[in-house]
């Protein structure tokens, strides 16, 4: 069973046991797929899937952000909690040293020789990586590398 239909059962066991925090994490998900079907004619598939769940997670992240900031120690709880959820529809995430591997793979292809090659050598990992790690880490491994 793929990621898309392991969502789309989960989403209906959550309404059935009436578990309110994981549906709401599941519709804000549905709700994003569903806009980006619409304006940007995308398919709803796993793919769309990842990408939308990846997207919600990065917001999360920033809300645990400014919500320690402000001292809200019940909503950075609460958050953590959604992102946990959302973890559960992403591909398995890779290690650092698979993910070492790929970049250097890419170096090897691209060859790069000043930091303004880093777009290069970002479209040679992003579709190997994408969903699997963070690509900021990614990005920043890459700068690191290059200078």
């Amino acid at each position: 069973m793929d990621l898309f239909e392991k969502f789309n059962k989960d989403m209906v066991a959550a309404m059935k046991e009436q578990d309110k925090d994981r549906l709401t994490v599941l519709r804000m998900v549905k709700g994003a797929m569903q806009l980006e079907h619409i304006n940007n004619k995308k398919e709803m598939n796993e793919e769309l899937l990842i990408d939308c769940v990846g997207k919600q997670i990065k917001m999360r992240n920033d809300s645990i952000a400014e919500f320690e900031k402000g001292g809200r120690t019940d909503l950075v709880e609460k958050t953590k909690g959604e992102i946990e959820i959302l973890n559960d529809y992403l591909p398995e995430q890779l290690s650092m040293e698979e993910v070492n591997a790929i970049i250097d793979e890419a170096f090897a292809k691209v060859n790069p020789t000043s930091q303004k090659e880093m777009g290069l050598i970002m479209k040679e990992v992003t579709p190997k990586l994408k969903g699997k790690t963070d690509m900021k880490e990614v990005s920043e491994i890459i700068r690191g590398k290059l200078a």
